[in-house]
């Protein structure tokens, strides 16, 4: 979503020629996929982190133009705010001591990231969302110089045809009554306070299905285990803002259209699939093109010429649709391959945290795909997005649905069922004994403590304001300390509360 668009003013006949090259470039992959055309040549991961620039007061730092000019790396992009950075690590096999080496790439990076952000005054804070936003940051003016952002924010506003509504209510903060956000704004920035990890593994064609669904069955139970945004605006709301907050700041659709049902663009989905297909094909039935830029190549013809066609209008789209688990079409070296692409996870708290969470999908994901009775054969795909939404809202205090089992915290489920699953399918992928000891060990230590970032983060501010603190004292010596305990590594059930 960070290219540079040619075109910043959008024609009715623009947007005629996209839809029809979006079809175009349907066509095009139901062949390759029929063609087996794509290649699979060893299971590849790949990771993304959303970061925060805060300055020393703990504020966000608008600051991420000149923060990337002093860290000079590629690896590092803007994202949607001017407090924003984001972290893309090159893919690589999800077997051996990968994710050991990774884990200490990204303390290496994310070290020298922050030692050069500090001499633009500005530091680092890896959370799902930034507790110090206020309501005079959600403006427009704020959004990455990029102008592909500030056309993006003209098209969903003007979808919509008024300011969007920022309406939630999370659980009650312990001995206090429970807080009620309702804000409009008038830009997509509020997206921006999402700040989330996003996880990538390469997979086989007929592979895909099974590992879609798979990831949708363990949504709720990620962001659950995972969640680590409880603070927006100055108000405590879900555990895992992120996922209203995403859906709401994006939301293209008047009251009046999401009273006759029409989708939203961040989006569980509604059906189980069984093919990548399904899902490029719903993008193009149900979603309006955001950002209609038409590429000079066509598809069918690169094809028939023996090349491997880019389906740029296909891509485009599907950027401009947030599915929870996003399908991806990608091309590598002139090589076609698809992605899972999961986005249900806030950044941090730390390093040794995001890769504990990212071994315990891949390792749960895998070994739901090889089960002989699919898991979603058991299971309505109403049920697996209420646990999303439940898991979101309450943490570790959830009740999910689980088949064979029902009603069950996230703690427990993960404990008795999830957890040895895990180890089952980090061990069919290949990685070593002692990265899923490592990683999976934090994921049990954190159901046993039932700690999470969010829990972490709401018992620190209840108990700075039982002291006396008002509310945004505590949320800004709540993320000092936050960040001092990010930096030192520890994951976030033994952080303590004082």
């Amino acid at each position: 979503m960070g290219k540079e668009l040619k075109n910043r003013n959008f024609s009715w006949e623009d947007r005629q020629r996209y839809r029809e090259k979006v079809q175009r470039c349907l066509d095009a992959l139901a062949r390759m996929l029929a063609e087996d055309s794509f290649s699979f040549p060893r299971q590849q991961m790949g990771l993304e982190i959303e970061l925060n620039l805060i300055d020393e007061a703990h504020s966000p730092a608008m600051a991420n133009s000149v923060v990337l000019e002093k860290i000079s790396d590629p690896s590092f992009q803007t994202e949607l705010g001017q407090h924003n950075l984001e972290i893309n690590v090159p893919p690589r096999p999800l077997a051996g001591d990968e994710a050991l080496h990774l884990e200490e790439e990204l303390r290496i990076a994310l070290d020298d990231a922050e030692t050069k952000a500090q001499d633009a005054g500005a530091g680092l804070a890896m959370i799902g969302a930034l507790p110090t936003l206020r309501e005079e940051h959600f403006k427009a003016k704020w959004l990455s110089h990029n102008p592909r952002y500030m056309v993006l924010n003209d098209e969903i506003l003007s979808a919509r045809g008024e300011e969007l509504l920022l309406d939630m209510e999370g659980p009650a903060l312990p001995g206090t009554p429970a807080e009620r956000l309702r804000h409009s704004v008038d830009s997509i920035f509020a997206e921006s306070a999402c700040t989330s990890v996003q996880l990538h593994l390469q997979v086989a064609p007929d592979d895909f299905a099974a590992h879609w669904n798979a990831a949708q069955c363990l949504a709720g139970v990620q962001v659950a285990l995972a969640a680590n945004s409880p603070f927006l605006l100055g108000k405590a709301l879900w555990h895992e803002t992120r996922i209203p907050l995403f859906l709401q700041a994006t939301d293209t659709r008047p009251d009046e259209l999401r009273n006759q049902g029409v989708r939203p663009r961040v989006w569980f989905g509604e059906r189980w699939i069984t093919s990548i297909f399904d899902l490029f094909e719903e993008n193009a039935r149900y979603f309006p093109g955001l950002l209609p830029e038409v590429s000079d190549q066509d598809p069918l013809a690169a094809l028939e010429s023996g090349l491997t066609p880019e389906l740029a209008e296909l891509r485009l789209h599907n950027g401009t649709i947030w599915r929870w688990n996003r399908p991806v079409y990608d091309v590598a070296g002139g090589v076609p391959h698809l992605r899972v692409e999961n986005r249900v996870l806030p950044a941090g708290p730390t390093v040794l945290d995001v890769m504990a969470n990212a071994a315990f999908f891949y390792g749960a994901q895998r070994a739901l795909s090889e089960q002989e009775r699919p898991l979603w054969t058991q299971m309505s795909f109403q049920a697996a997005e209420e646990n999303l939404y439940s898991g979101a809202r309450h943490g570790m205090d959830a009740q999910l649905y689980w088949p064979g089992i029902g009603w069950v915290p996230p703690d427990e489920l993960v404990l008795r069922r999830l957890l040895p699953l895990a180890h089952d399918g980090l061990r069919l992928c290949g990685v070593s004994d002692q990265a899923r000891e490592r990683y999976l060990g934090v994921i049990e230590q954190r159901c046993v403590a039932r700690r999470t970032g969010s829990l972490w983060q709401r018992d620190t501010v209840a108990l700075l304001e039982r002291k006396g603190m008002s509310r945004e004292a505590a949320l800004r010596r709540m993320l000092a300390q936050y960040v001092e305990l990010m930096h030192e590594g520890d994951p976030v059930h033994t952080w303590p509360v004082s």
